[in-house]
């Protein structure tokens, strides 16, 4: 998918609508419509701040990957390190299940 495209879904996926999601970046309702219309291009500071919101990387945002971001950043090391092996762990499962 191209970015405008993402921006779009992950708006609705998120359950918001252009004039609210336009009010958490603090930008207008037109240039969240303009992103999405593919019209103009956020700018590199927005793209990060938008990577941010969605929790998703930039290259997420940018069609150029699918991963998802967690933000973990409220936890201990301990705990981050259980995060990380239980994400390794459902994806072997799910690796398996697909061979």
């Amino acid at each position: 998918m191209e970015l405008n495209e993402n921006i779009r879904a992950l708006r609705v996926k998120s359950g918001l609508n252009q004039v609210e999601l336009a009010s958490q970046l603090n930008v207008s309702k037109q240039c969240i419509s303009n992103w999405e219309n593919d019209n103009v291009l956020p700018s590199i500071e927005m793209l990060v701040k938008l990577a941010d919101f969605f929790r998703v990387t930039t290259d997420a945002l940018l069609g150029r990957s699918n991963r998802e971001m967690l933000d973990v950043s409220g936890l201990t090391p301990e705990q981050s390190a259980h995060i990380s092996l239980l994400i390794k762990d459902l994806c072997s499962t799910n690796n398996k299940q697909r061979d």
